[in-house]
C-alpha cells in the first residue's frame, strides 16, 4: 500500500510538471538584499504544489519532480551572488531562505517553504537532510562547529545541527523524535559554517543615527553612530556559537566608519595601556547593563554591532565589543577567561600590569569590559570572581 501511494505521488507531480511544459515555461524572480538585487530565471515547473501535512512520499516526489525540471539557472544565480558578494554560509543561508520565500511564501505552505530551503542548499553543494514527525518537518545541515543551543542528530558519526528550530517554539525534540527521511540530495555535500567574517555592504542609506555618552577621566565623549536595523534580522535566530567565531564578527562599513575613525582620534597621543583602559571604560559605561535571562529569557550573544544597536547588553556582549575594538586599534595578543557566570578579558602588554594571569608561558593583564561594584582598573579583578576557578575559552594571536 505504501509503495502503490509512492507511485501515484511520483507520477501526479510529474504530471504537474508535464503539463507546465506546454505553457510560457519561465517567470523570474527579483528582490533586494542588502546592498545588491538578486534575480533569477525560474522554470515554472519548479513552482510544484504541495499539500501541507508533508509525509515522506510527499517530501519523495516532490523531489523527483524538482530534480527533472530545469532548476539549474536559479542555483547558478545563487551560487553566482554568493561569490560576488562574499557571503558567508550564514548570509548565504538568509538568501536561499527570501528565495524560498518568493517561491513559497512561508505563512501559505510551511512545508513546501521548507522543502525549497531544503532542495535549495543541497543543490547548492551543501548536505542538508529532513526529518518528519506526525505534524514538523525538521531542517538539518551538516555542521562540524561548537553550536550549544539548538538540537542535532548524528548520522554516521556526523553531526546534523537543525537549521529551523526556532520556528517551533516550546517544541521539545526528545518527546517527538523526527524521523528523517531517506532522500539525499548531496550524500558528500560539504558542512554548513556559523562564521561570519564579512557583513553586507548595507546601501547607506539604510543607516540610522544613534547617540552615544560616556565620561572618561571627568570628560564626556559623545558619539553619533550610524547603525543599521538589518543587522538585527540577520542575527535575529543565530545560535551560541563558540568564542572563536562569535568574537570575530566584524562590523558593517558604515558603522566602522562612523566609529573606529573617531575612537582612533580620541586616542592619539595615548599609550596602548591608556589606550585600553579608555576602551575598557567605553564597553563598561557606554551602554545599559541587563543580563540575557532578563532581556532575552535565554542566552544569546551579540555581535559588536548588535551591541552598539542594543538597549541593553551583558558581559558576554561587552567582552566581544571589547576585543573587537582592541584588536581593530592596537591588534594586541588577548584571551577570553570564563567564570562560572562571567567573562571577561586579559591583554598582553609590553610588561604585566597588577593582576596577570600566566597562559601559555605569556601574561596577560586583566581588562574588566563590564561594569562591576567596583571601578576597577588594568590589572583588577572583581572580589567576587577573585578566587573563582576559570577557564581561557578563547585565545587571540595577532598575524605578523
Amino acid at each position: 500500500m505504501i509503495y502503490i501511494r509512492k507511485i501515484y505521488y511520483i507520477l501526479f507531480f510529474t504530471v504537474i510538471t508535464y503539463n507546465l511544459y506546454g505553457r510560457d515555461n519561465e517567470q523570474r524572480i527579483c528582490f533586494e538584499f542588502y546592498d545588491g538585487t538578486f534575480n533569477s530565471e525560474v522554470d515554472q515547473a519548479f513552482l510544484i504544489d504541495v499539500p501541507k501535512l508533508l509525509t515522506s512520499e510527499v517530501t519523495s516526489a516532490f523531489y523527483n519532480t524538482a530534480n527533472i525540471v530545469n532548476y539549474r539557472p536559479l542555483i547558478d544565480s545563487l551560487i553566482a551572488y554568493k561569490v560576488r558578494h562574499e557571503l558567508n554560509d550564514w548570509l548565504f543561508y538568509q538568501l536561499i531562505r527570501k528565495t524560498a520565500q518568493q517561491l513559497s511564501p512561508k505563512a501559505d505552505n510551511y512545508g513546501r517553504y521548507t522543502l525549497y530551503k531544503w532542495f535549495l542548499l543541497g543543490k547548492s553543494g551543501y548536505d542538508a537532510r529532513l526529518a518528519l514527525t506526525k505534524d514538523k518537518v525538521i531542517f538539518y545541515v551538516l555542521n562540524n562547529e561548537d553550536v550549544s543551543d539548538i538540537p542535532y542528530f548524528m548520522i554516521e558519526g556526523k553531526k546534523y545541527i537543525c537549521l529551523n528550530y526556532h520556528d517551533y517554539p516550546g517544541y521539545n525534540i526528545n518527546q517527538d523524535r523526527p524521523e528523517p527521511i531517506s532522500v539525499i540530495i548531496a550524500d558528500k555535500g560539504k558542512a554548513f559554517s556559523y562564521q561570519v567574517t564579512k557583513m553586507p555592504d548595507f546601501k547607506p542609506e539604510a543607516y540610522t543615527d544613534k547617540e552615544l555618552q560616556f565620561t572618561y577621566h571627568h570628560k564626556t565623549y559623545n558619539f553619533n553612530i550610524k547603525l543599521n536595523p538589518d543587522v538585527e534580522t540577520i542575527f535575529a535566530n543565530y545560535p551560541v556559537v563558540d568564542f572563536g567565531t562569535y568574537f570575530n564578527i566584524p562590523l558593517s562599513r558604515e558603522t566602522y566608519a562612523s566609529l573606529i575613525p573617531l575612537l582612533k582620534r580620541n586616542l592619539k597621543g595615548m599609550t596602548p595601556v591608556k589606550g585600553v583602559d579608555y576602551l575598557m571604560h567605553f564597553t563598561r559605561s557606554a551602554f545599559l547593563y541587563e543580563d540575557d535571562e532578563g532581556n532575552y529569557g535565554k542566552e544569546k550573544r551579540l555581535s559588536p554591532e548588535e551591541t552598539l544597536f542594543a538597549k541593553y547588553s551583558d558581559c558576554d556582549d561587552r567582552a566581544a565589543l571589547f576585543f573587537y575594538l582592541v584588536k581593530e586599534i592596537y591588534n594586541l595578543p588577548m584571551i577570553a577567561v570564563l567564570y562560572s557566570s562571567h567573562i571577561t578579558m586579559a591583554v598582553q602588554f609590553t610588561k604585566p600590569i597588577g593582576t596577570s594571569l600566566n597562559y601559555k608561558g605569556n601574561f596577560y593583564s586583566f581588562c574588566e569590559p563590564t561594569p562591576q561594584k567596583e571601578d576597577l582598573h588594568i590589572g583588577q579583578v572583581s572580589s567576587k570572581w577573585r578566587n573563582q576557578p576559570y577557564e581561557v575559552v578563547y585565545q587571540y594571536n595577532p598575524q605578523p
